[in-house]
């Protein structure tokens, strides 16, 4: 199974950059993976919240395959446990998932074109985190999963 950090802008501080890049490097071990950066939108003043979500969803959509099983990173998606997220992972992998997408939005959120595509919706909190910090938080917890599913000594519950 191939797994894709589909992000909208770069990673902009170093400590971040740092951290995502070492459980990226991690997870080579495990599972293939790349991070696919989005170019964030130019001269945004001049357009609403709805319209930067509609321009983003555009490039979104053409980064994405039919085969792609989508999952956005979303407030309102399912919450699950460090566990029950590793289940989930294993049940995507043991299933007929080749390609597995997981989306970072911009500090908007999503258009509901990229909404239609998904599959599925996953939170990492119900609080709210800045779009830059949720790329090393999800990258620690996609590590963790695979962890979890081999058996190894980084979790514990």
């Amino acid at each position: 199974m191939k797994i894709t950090l589909l992000i909208v802008g770069k990673t902009e501080d170093a400590y971040l950059k740092e951290g995502i890049d070492k459980y990226l490097k991690r997870l080579k071990h495990y599972t293939k993976i790349e991070v696919a950066e989005i170019t964030e939108l130019k001269n945004t003043k001049a357009l609403t919240q709805e319209q930067q979500k509609a321009k983003e969803a555009e490039f979104i959509l053409k980064k994405l395959s039919a085969v792609d099983y989508v999952i956005l990173l979303d407030e309102k998606g399912m919450e699950l446990s460090s566990s029950q997220f590793a289940a989930y992972i294993d049940k995507k992998a043991v299933g007929s998932v080749t390609n597995l997408v997981f989306i970072v939005g911009g500090p908007y959120g999503f258009d509901p074109s990229v909404y239609q595509r998904a599959n599925d919706k996953l939170s990492l909190s119900r609080m709210t985190f800045s779009h830059q910090m949720v790329r090393l938080f999800f990258a620690e917890q996609l590590y963790r999963a695979f962890t979890i599913i081999k058996g190894e000594p980084y979790h514990h519950p």
